[in-house]
């Protein structure tokens, strides 16, 4: 695929717009433990996909320097805060990731004494199973004792941020504890992906699924770790150890649109866009930096092409698979219906900025 930095911008305008104005159509109704209805859609909602697509935005403004993207930003954390936050559990920590990538740009005082907090209840309070990792709990479900791949964005990279952003080492070192021990559960050393999650009530990965968009979640995760946080030599060598056979196994299974199934090893699944997308970000990214070679940066490149070809008029990503529960069989996987959502705008707007940054390295060798 030929870049061209226009083009991409264009497209990125347009993403932002389709995210910013995503809304509940009344097809997912949620609700709460506390009895407050979840919204999983609506940009103006605080949640994990949202949390997401702020992610996003913060990783484009940084790019850009975008002063109405920023104001965007702040003012939806502004009303948001001054709602009232709801109550902690991995899923409502996601969007103090991109506060604190904003805070540690910008210092704002009005947002430190939040993600102080936030961050303080995460370590002494969050639910925990045995070997000390972050048990899954969301806004609608208690799952005891149980690992899911999300929790490691969801939560474990704002840790990471915080405590390099405030240089509190026992944030990023709680940050590495939780990368480690999930990876002892989900990651199959068979074919170096990664399971959905794990139970110790019966010591098993559920359906065993090599899901796609949490094996995402882990490629964009182990590789922003390592980029925002100064960690243990010894832990950033396991980890990149880690990434590397997944990214071996991601090569093999890589459609011939550009795309990844959302059952990585399923020829009968549907390919799945925020997969690919985070996918794209990751392999662009990992050339970049000089962690993989440039196999990984045309596989980027080509999975960079089958999300644009993904992205309508409007700006909004199709063939996105709506918010996935644990699965106990494989089929549960292939039955998840497509919705438009924060995060398949986010990790799409990931891969094409880093796209950009891979376009500012040809033009400079050209």
């Amino acid at each position: 695929m030929t870049l061209d930095a226009r083009q991409v911008e264009t497209v990125l305008s347009r993403l932002v717009k389709g995210m910013t104005g995503l809304r509940a159509d009344g097809r997912f109704v949620e609700p709460n433990l506390d009895g407050t209805p979840g919204d999983y859609v609506s940009f103006d909602s605080w949640e994990w996909p949202q949390g997401v697509g702020l992610y996003g935005l913060v990783k484009l403004w940084t790019q850009t320097g975008d002063a109405a993207l920023l104001a965007t930003v702040e003012d939806w954390y502004d009303r948001r805060i001054a709602a009232g936050l709801p109550p902690m559990n991995v899923n409502t920590t996601a969007p103090m990731l991109a506060l604190s990538e904003l805070w540690r740009r910008r210092r704002q005082p009005r947002f430190e004494a939040v993600l102080s907090d936030w961050a303080e209840r995460v370590v002494n309070a969050m639910p925990r199973t045995p070997e000390g990792g972050f048990q899954h709990n969301v806004s609608d479900k208690i799952n005891d004792d149980e690992l899911w791949d999300d929790t490691l964005f969801m939560v474990a990279l704002f840790l990471a941020s915080w405590g390099q952003a405030t240089g509190q080492r026992r944030f990023v070192d709680e940050a590495e504890r939780q990368f480690l021990v999930h990876a002892r559960y989900l990651a199959d050393t068979s074919t170096g992906l990664w399971f959905h999650g794990w139970t110790f009530a019966g010591r098993h990965n559920f359906a065993r699924a090599l899901w796609g968009r949490g094996n995402s979640w882990i490629t964009v995760g182990i590789l922003d770790l390592v980029d925002m946080a100064e960690l243990s030599p010894a832990v950033r060598d396991h980890l990149l150890g880690v990434l590397g056979a997944q990214i071996d196994a991601l090569l093999r299974l890589q459609a011939p649109s550009g795309a990844w199934r959302t059952l990585l090893d399923d020829p009968d699944s549907y390919e799945e866009i925020s997969a690919t997308a985070g996918f794209g970000y990751g392999l662009m990214k990992a050339a970049r930096i000089g962690l993989a070679g440039d196999n990984c940066r045309r596989a980027g490149q080509r999975a960079l092409a089958a999300v644009m070809n993904n992205i309508s008029a409007d700006g909004v990503v199709g063939n996105v698979s709506y918010g996935t529960r644990m699965g106990h069989d494989l089929q549960f996987y292939r039955d998840i219906p497509i919705q438009p959502t924060g995060y398949g705008q986010a990790l799409s707007i990931l891969c094409l900025v880093e796209a950009l940054e891979t376009i500012g390295i040809e033009e400079k060798a050209a």
